[in-house]
């Protein structure tokens, strides 16, 4: 083990224990939601910029979210409740004396509030991208569904809804309701309706009122017509997740009220346990108790927040460490493009250098034109100091001195941070800067950074990236391209589009092609940057034919950079570029395409890139994801790829995947996923992602993804149907789409600690198979599933181990022990990604007492199954979700194959005509056919 390898998480750890010991309120800044004392502090609710001032907005904001802590206090047993909320005001809201951010930005916020809408209108939804028992990204609300009332009758109060999406926000459970599976045949060879609990009560009703449940379900299919009506009135108690909108429904199914068997999310994501169980296995859980006495938490406080001007410093290293592999010239690159280009327009912008020192380049200059821009590209620096050593601390305090200036204080404002050097006295400054109401992003250089750097940004709300030292690397320049603006607003931003870097030969060429699609093409930028000598040759052709060569760029000799500004709208289509080394020299030639959105009525297609854990030991995996969608539609079916740099070894490509399996909890939600567990070295690794589209595949979504808050079309009060309204659905204007798109996004950084050196012996096991589904053909169940790999998700597990049970309870506490299924006739794993398909006969397994397990009987109708994978080595997955199915249909009803996936859709209206109700339902229903991958990583299905 290397020195540092001893000494970074020592320093880690004082750095922690200090942080503990500092005033909690300064902790918590940037720390995201925190509870303390039963209360939840820093829940951040952000309003999108697109959203039209309204006065009621803001107060059924909070009457939501006061009605959501008394609900959640309640069906909590007295353990949580909301105590300061913080509302983010889009600064394109006049301003109405609101208090300043401080570190609040709107891609940190925990509930968004847009004027986008899904297929189903006004649904509520979070968009959870990890499994069981994590935190989701962020609760989504439409304004509409704020302010109109009317809705409320389907949805249910607003403060519940809430409740509900907060649920599986902060503690990972999941829907149990199912509009795919609505019902099912339950152990006892009965048909119920999908719901927790099975106490709520209901009846189906037909075409001309109730009807028996016979003379609606038809060889397993809701007959067209039919749907299931809630009773108004319940004496059940559960379930939020279920239906929140119900009266008597006041906490989370438990062990008791749970229904194992219902074919829902909640059941399949979290092996069959109870909400109430997940929940109370929560971190949140095990550091509280419930509130002594009877009496009610106080309502929450909530603080109006607005950004006011943007103000930005650039902290910029120039010790003799700068001198290194090329670093200043590449950050004089990057700088300037930052300058140039990325930063929005009237920002104030000043400029620090530190070495032992800090000394301040330029005070904040406000942007208004080119000639400013390129003012304060002059105060870049230039040199290096001969001193090598560094104090971080220096740098910051002259960039608060530099902001100050302001509005004498540095709530809001932003610094770049960019060094090379580690620095162990961080902790001296730390008081400061946590208190100074700064975001802290901080680009790091090299492997000399110290731990402490990275806990900085993270304390302060900032990102953290990594640079390497390899002259091919344009990560320096990704990383100022990814710096967040901190309002949301997309239609601003600059959105990059292309990321490239190659060490080109004497007289040979760097070639390539980029997708400018519709939704994008305002200023667009072309950037071209080199390592030595003069600039390469540069080719650019638009779609048209139009071309550009060197001489229509704007070239940088001092700082290596030819840069061409597109005027008006770029063309949408290929533009091909072709960079020329006409020197007798290796070439180290870089291009990063930018532009921002085309029109303020088309969200431009973006990408979002995050892990799931930025700092794990040895052999845990990093779990990479990338959120590609457009406006709030995922988009499918794009090729996505990862590129990991580590410090020294070679980067490391890793193709992302949204196919529901391995990393990737749920199928087509436009959040790409996979494992990273190829570590070479310790310390910082570095993140980008690559998103291409063809035009000629579908790739966007109907539908939005994510948990939703059921919407209620109807009830059964006093004996009478009472219909609400239908739910307002929301058609898309499919633009057309004749040329794909392109996008890049750098993901930050992430360090790993713990790598040992040389050859390591096997300790990664196959990833958890979570997509398990049990279907009857016949005298048959036919088993489907997607193949894991020998490791994770990567390559080819060695077997499987089936093992199927009557009893639930027996499969999911003694897997061990569950009847072993003959797999002799299944061929071996298939490479990881495949469809696997397996059929065989329960009949060998369920008859005759030799085969009956205890507490299994022979009235039991209904099988479980479960599966896991082995590698090579015998190292074992975590054991499958656990599927479920019923062995006996009733007598009159007669099995459909190859429809086990259904959809209910149910339209009622109510015409009153000489007080005689008459009701008109439309149901209609269509199969879902299971289609292959198209990627290369569907290798075909197998079926024994």
């Amino acid at each position: 083990m290397t020195r540092r390898d001893n000494v970074g998480p020592v320093c880690s750890l004082k750095f922690v224990t200090l942080l503990v010991a500092l005033i909690p309120e300064l902790l918590f800044l940037g720390a995201g939601v925190q509870l303390q004392d039963n209360g939840y502090d820093g829940l951040l609710i952000a309003i999108n910029p697109q959203v039209s001032e309204d006065q009621n907005l803001i107060p059924n904001i909070k009457e939501m979210i006061t009605e959501a802590s008394f609900y959640l206090f309640n069906a909590t047993k007295r353990r949580v409740f909301f105590r300061n909320i913080k509302i983010l005001i889009p600064t394109t809201w006049k301003a109405n004396n609101y208090s300043k951010v401080k570190q609040e930005l709107y891609e940190k916020a925990n509930v968004i509030v847009t004027d986008w809408y899904g297929a189903h209108g006004d649904d509520p939804y979070t968009l959870q991208y990890r499994g069981c028992g994590k935190e989701g990204k962020h609760i989504h609300f439409t304004s509409n569904f704020l302010l109109n009332d009317d809705l409320t009758a389907g949805y249910g109060p607003r403060g519940r809804v809430f409740v509900h999406e907060w649920a599986h926000l902060r503690w990972g459970v999941f829907d149990e309701y199912n509009n795919e599976k609505p019902f099912y045949i339950n152990g006892q060879n009965q048909i119920k309706v999908t719901r927790c609990s099975s106490d709520i009560t209901g009846i189906f009703v037909c075409e001309k009122g109730p009807c028996p449940q016979e003379n609606c379900i038809i060889s397993k299919l809701f007959k067209e017509g039919c749907m299931f009506i809630y009773n108004s009135t319940q004496n059940a108690t559960a379930s939020i997740m279920f239906m929140q909108s119900l009266s008597s429904v006041v906490e989370f199914c438990n062990a008791r009220t749970h229904n194992q068997e219902a074919p829902n999310l909640q059941n399949q994501m979290c092996s069959l346990r109870s909400a109430w169980d997940v929940i109370t296995d929560s971190a949140d859980f095990n550091h509280s108790f419930p509130m002594n006495g009877t009496g009610l938490p106080p309502p929450p406080v909530f603080s109006l927040i607005q950004a006011g001007d943007k103000v930005v410093c650039l902290v910029l290293d120039v010790s003799s460490k700068m001198e290194e592999a090329d670093r200043l010239l590449r950050l004089q690159q990057a700088a300037e493009f930052y300058l140039m280009q990325i930063v929005e327009i009237h920002t104030f912008v000043g400029i620090v250098s530190f070495n032992s020192k800090g000394e301040i380049r330029a005070q904040l200059h406000q942007i208004n034109s080119d000639d400013d821009r390129k003012l304060l590209v002059s105060h870049l620096p230039s040199t290096v100091s001969a001193e090598a050593q560094t104090s971080i601390c220096s740098g910051l305090k002259k960039g608060f001195e530099v902001v100050e200036k302001l509005n004498g204080k540095a709530h809001g404002s932003v610094m770049i941070l960019v060094t090379s050097g580690g620095d162990e006295h961080i902790g001296n400054c730390l008081l400061t800067v946590l208190s100074s109401g700064s975001t802290i992003h901080s680009i790091a250089l090299g492997s000399s950074v110290v731990e402490n750097l990275e806990e900085l940004s993270h304390h302060t709300g900032g990102v953290k990236f990594f640079v390497p030292d390899k002259s091919n690397s344009n990560s320096m320049i990704d990383a100022f391209s990814r710096i967040p603006s901190g309002t949301g607003d997309i239609f601003q931003q600059r959105i990059q589009l292309e990321s490239t870097g190659e060490n080109v030969k004497p007289h040979h060429q760097l070639k390539n092609t980029v997708t400018v699609d519709n939704s994008v093409g305002n200023d667009t930028t072309f950037l071209v940057t080199w390592q030595t000598s003069g600039p390469p040759e540069i080719a650019l052709v638009d779609p048209n034919g139009r071309k550009y060569y060197t001489s229509d760029f704007i070239t940088n000799p001092a700082l290596r950079t030819a840069r061409l500004c597109i005027p008006g709208t770029a063309e949408p289509g290929l533009w091909t570029y072709t960079l020329n080394n006409t020197h007798h020299s290796l070439q180290a030639l870089k291009v990063t395409v930018t532009s921002r959105a085309s029109s303020s009525a088309m969200p431009p297609a973006t990408v979002e890139v995050f892990v799931e854990r930025d700092s794990p030991r040895f052999p845990h995996p990093v779990m990479i994801y990338a959120n590609v969608r457009k406006g709030i539609y995922p988009i499918l079916n794009a090729t996505v790829t990862a590129t990991i740099e580590p410090e020294t070894a070679d980067p490391v490509v890793l193709k992302l995947f949204d196919d529901g399996a391995g990393a990737d909890i749920i199928k087509n939600d436009g959040i790409y996923s996979r494992y990273f567990f190829s570590f070479a070295v310790n310390g910082s690794y570095s993140l980008k992602v690559h998103v291409s589209y063809s035009s000629s595949i579908s790739g966007l979504a109907h539908s939005v993804p994510g948990n939703h808050a059921i919407y209620v079309p109807g009830y059964i009060a006093n004996g009478n149907i009472q219909m609400n309204a239908p739910r307002k659905s929301v058609g898309r204007h499919e633009e057309e789409q004749k040329w794909g798109f392109s996008r890049v996004s750098s993901g930050g950084s992430f360090s790993v600690l713990g790598v040992p050196a040389g050859p390591h012996p096997d300790v990664f096991p196959p990833c958890k198979i979570i997509d398990l589904e049990a279907v009857k053909v016949e005298e048959e169940v036919t088993l489907s599933w997607t193949a894991p790999g020998e490791d994770y998700d990567q390559g080819q597990a060695n077997s499987y181990e089936i093992r199927m049970s009557q009893s639930l309870q027996k499969i999911q506490d003694d897997f061990n022990n569950a009847i072993l299924v003959n797999i002799s006739k299944l061929l071996s794993p298939q490479q990881a990604g495949t469809k696997e398909i397996f059929t065989f006969s329960p009949k060998l397994f369920t008859n005759g007492p030799d085969h009956q397990p205890d507490g299994e009987t022979q009235e039991s109708h209904r099988i479980y199954v479960a599966i896991r994978a082995i590698d090579k080595n015998s190292l074992k997955s975590a054991v499958s979700n656990i599927a479920q199915v019923s062995l006996f249909i009733p007598p009159n009803s007669a099995p459909v194959l190859a429809r086990d996936h259904l959809i209910l859709k149910g339209v009622l209206t109510a015409v009153s005509s000489i007080g005689i109700i008459c009701l008109t339902i439309a149901v209609t229903h269509y199969t879902l056919n299971r289609k292959k991958r198209a990627d290369k990583k569907e290798n075909g299905t197998k079926l024994t």
